[in-house]
């Protein structure tokens, strides 16, 4: 990939802006001026931390009126999508692993849903961990490459994402009573319907219960020359019920359930799902469901900082029935039929169970003060045996320990530990064999605060993929484990009062590299099927900044620049699974609690490969949010959003569809 920047200069002169604001004086306060009221920007940049973080609340996801879970986090800098604007054949690229045009995912990327951990980690051209509703969800937080996942798993060298579904309190507000929220959007590109049913009820302080009832329907889409996108129509009913209890004395104990349920039913669809048309595999009916259940367990007593303890018991339960429709293949009635004929009618289930101790200490050693998280998982996976799909059991144990420790007012020190083992049980000749395997495997994080809000920060891990059901298919993979180097410097500056009183600036820039070896997840994309990498080398800067004045004006900014290599036997190539750099720009006013206006500029560069060219492109979003402040629709939201403005014609780097053309967005929501 032709890559003309220097990711060094980059990163030089967003410090040299950060060092440059840092001097600039504050503003000074004398004496009591009374309650400064301070802008506030969609997006809170996390410049209190050397993890790579990215949160999206609820203003944001309401905001953005995504279809689909990825189009929650498409707007976070090193996450792309892979045709993000449908459930199926979609997926998660962070920092150029995941999703890919063959895979919805792997294991370099982890979707947890309350905790729990869902999807497969490899399905053959149907593979998706986004099978689920945006709807559910009140956050959603995107931990970007490895230094910050251990808590989360092993061999996550891409990411982490975090799903938090709604809570009763979030709508009843902690009050006795019921309410009940209705939301309806309409969409004109593919004449999308969703309506969404929440019912709220809180019979007493300490107990609350949730049932929601998602509906979304789109028709096939078109693209910015007016042609029509195949295989981008989908139904989706969706339902999260929730429940809490808390006990104990002040409360301090609790217990929380949660049951999220998605399904669809397609006939007649390509069995290739990243595809828009019919291909050599055909078409099948497929039928999908995904379900998510956790019971937690929290007991945070008054008075002990030693402890914060939760235990969390989850399933996860993905399954994909599917049936080849007769004479849709051109290879039915060849002999290369023979072999199509089960991958086309294979049935996929991927079952996760985890049982998971997680405990949160403060306390003080000397001038150290200490926040440390020690957890222990006990995990099964079960895969059922499919053609393309082997199936078995990987049954894990795993211990994590993180310790952030505050030194003085400037220092933060964070090692983080995870020793992980795992026995991997085939359940079909030839491959019914048990392999085990462990690896013990950390980082170490730096922060260094200055007074004027500059801070730098610097990082390093390694991780391991242990071998994955996946990997049963062959002797030299199933015993060997993936490894991964990475490495971050950066710096975050925040300050109030910098071009007048009541702004706030946020800004954050993290440069970073990765060496993944011993790889087992993917072959030589240049020498041969089949051949395998010595090793995959990536590197990039990601920009996170933030502005906003208490006249209600805002703007966020966040860019991404990344570049890869895959070395093999004797060759070296671009990474494939590199994505575009690319900037997103937010400018806004908030006019009180009633009006927000915002228009939203991407761009991403054009790549060049050995194979091929894809261009650049920039397209133009508009939003709109009204709130009446009096009147019959009093607290009514109405959102309107006109996603590509122009009608831009054209195709992401990664993904396998067109963009949709333009669309215009229509939400009205209100809570009972």
């Amino acid at each position: 990939m032709s890559k003309s920047t220097s990711l060094w200069a980059y990163l030089s002169g967003t410090i040299a802006t950060l060092l440059i604001f840092s001097a600039a004086p504050a503003q000074a306060q004398d004496g009591f001026l009374g309650t400064l009221v301070l802008g506030e920007s969609k997006r809170e940049v996390q410049t209190n931390t050397a993890v790579s973080v990215t949160d999206v609340d609820q203003e944001e996801i309401d905001d953005r009126q995504a279809g689909t879970v990825a189009e929650l986090i498409d707007s976070v800098p090193g996450v792309s999508l892979v045709n993000g604007s449908t459930p199926q054949g979609s997926g998660i690229n962070i920092r150029g692993f995941g999703a890919n045009g063959t895979y919805g995912t792997d294991q370099k990327v982890a979707v947890q849903v309350d905790g729990a951990s869902v999807g497969a980690e490899e399905l053959y051209r149907i593979g998706t961990q986004l099978f689920t509703d945006p709807a559910l969800y009140k956050s959603v937080s995107v931990i970007r490459g490895t230094v910050g996942s251990f808590e989360y798993g092993s061999g996550i060298v891409g990411g982490v994402v975090r799903l938090e579904t709604k809570d009763a309190s979030d709508f009843t507000g902690g009050e006795i009573g019921f309410k009940f929220g209705q939301t309806l959007e309409f969409t004109s590109n593919g004449n999308g319907v969703t309506s969404s049913s929440i019912l709220a009820w809180q019979p007493a302080q300490n107990m609350e219960f949730l049932l929601n009832y998602t509906w979304r329907d789109q028709n096939l889409q078109q693209d910015g020359s007016g042609a029509t996108i195949g295989n981008s129509a989908f139904t989706l009913p969706s339902g999260l019920v929730k429940a809490k209890y808390s006990f104990g004395q002040d409360n301090n104990q609790s217990l929380t359930f949660s049951f999220s349920q998605t399904d669809s039913s397609e006939r007649d669809v390509p069995f290739d799902s990243f595809t828009t048309t019919t291909d050599v595999f055909g078409n099948v009916d497929r039928d999908t469901l995904s379900r998510t259940a956790v019971l937690s367990y929290n007991y945070n007593p008054l008075g002990n900082d030693l402890m914060d303890l939760t235990v969390a018991l989850s399933y996860a339960d993905q399954q994909i029935d599917q049936s080849y429709v007769p004479g849709s293949s051109i290879l039915e009635g060849t002999p290369g039929f023979a072999g199509l004929a089960p991958l086309v009618n294979a049935d996929h289930r991927y079952r996760t169970e985890k049982l998971a101790f997680k405990n949160t200490s403060l306390f003080r050693t000397g001038a150290v003060h200490h926040d440390l998280r020690t957890g222990l998982e006990f995990i099964r996976k079960t895969r059922l045996d499919a053609s393309s799909a082997p199936g078995g059991t990987d049954n894990r144990v795993a211990f994590f320990a993180v310790d952030d420790m505050q030194i003085g007012d400037a220092w933060t020190v964070t090692p983080a530990l995870r020793y992980e083992t795992s026995r991997i049980e085939g359940s079909t000749a030839p491959n019914d064999g048990t392999f085990k395997d462990d690896a013990l495997m950390g980082g170490l994080s730096l922060r260094y605060a200055f007074s004027g809000g500059l801070s730098l920060f610097g990082s390093a891990a390694y991780t391991e993929s242990l071998p994955i059901i996946d990997d049963l298919n062959s002797a030299t993979l199933i015993t060997q484990s993936e490894k991964a180097r990475s490495y971050e410097l950066g710096a975050a500056f925040e300050r109030d009062g910098v071009l007048q009183s009541g702004d706030r600036l946020a800004l954050k820039g993290t440069v970073y590299k990765t060496a993944l070896h011993d790889v087992t997840s993917y072959t030589f994309s240049t020498a041969g099927p089949g051949i395998p990498l010595d090793r995959i080398d990536t590197q990039g800067l990601e920009l996170e900044a933030s502005y906003a004045m208490d006249s209600g004006f805002y703007a966020d900014l966040n860019a991404n620049i990344v570049s890869g290599e895959e070395v093999g036997p004797g060759a070296v190539a671009d990474w494939r699974n590199t994505p575009a750099d690319s900037l997103r720009i937010t400018l806004g006013r908030k006019f009180g609690d009633a009006l927000d206006l915002s228009w939203e500029t991407v761009a991403n560069a054009s790549v060049d490969t050995a194979a091929t060219t894809v261009g650049g492109f920039a397209v133009h979003n508009l939003r709109a949010t009204y709130v009446p402040q009096s009147g019959v629709l009093k607290d009514t939201k109405i959102r309107v959003g006109i996603e590509n403005l122009f009608d831009r014609d054209y195709t992401p780097h990664l993904s396998t569809r067109p963009a949709p053309g333009r669309n215009v967005k229509l939400t009205l929501s209100h809570v009972f």
